[in-house]
Parts: C-alpha cells; structure tokens; sequence
C-alpha cells in the first residue's frame, strides 16, 4: 500500500491494460490463375509457381491429410501420375 491509511482511503488505481501490437498486414499473393497448373508436369508447375512470387508450394498426393490453416503465399498442388490435377491457394 501507498499513501498510508487502510485500503478503503486510498485512491483507486487504473487496472492494468495490455497493450497488444497491431495485427499484420499479410503480404500481397500473387496475382495468378490457378487453373493454368492443372495438367502441368509437378516439376514445371513448381517452378512455374515459384518464378510467379508464391514463397511456399506443395506437391500432394490424392487424398492426403493435411492441416487445413491457411498460409498467406501458399500454393497446393494435388498430384497424380506427375500431374498437377487441382491446385489452391493456402
């Protein structure tokens, strides 16, 4: 206690406020058609996507379990046979 006297004397005190940062502003994704990589050769479609600004690419088998967060820059790629036969963002 500060200022002496009991409790019910002093003046009250603000509570504690957290002070929390300002959200992100996530970077911009690249401007891209995704249809364009359906058909594609896996390795062609990955470095087609990687000159075009995507930061992370990923080549996925059919039906794969993946988490389902969404990452800015992302690019999914499902692939059969070597092909690229769907592709999303995140």
């Amino acid at each position: 206690m500060t200022g002496g006297g009991p409790p019910w004397c002093q003046a009250a005190r603000p509570p504690n406020v957290a002070v929390m940062a300002p959200i992100p502003t996530p970077p911009a994704e690249p401007q891209d058609t995704l249809d364009t990589y359906v058909g594609l050769d896996a390795p062609g479609a990955e470095r087609r996507a990687r000159e075009r600004g995507w930061s992370t690419v990923r080549s996925l088998p059919p039906g794969a379990i993946i988490t389902m967060e969404y990452r800015v820059g992302r690019l999914n790629f499902e692939v059969s046979d070597g092909t690229v036969t769907r592709c999303w963002k995140g």
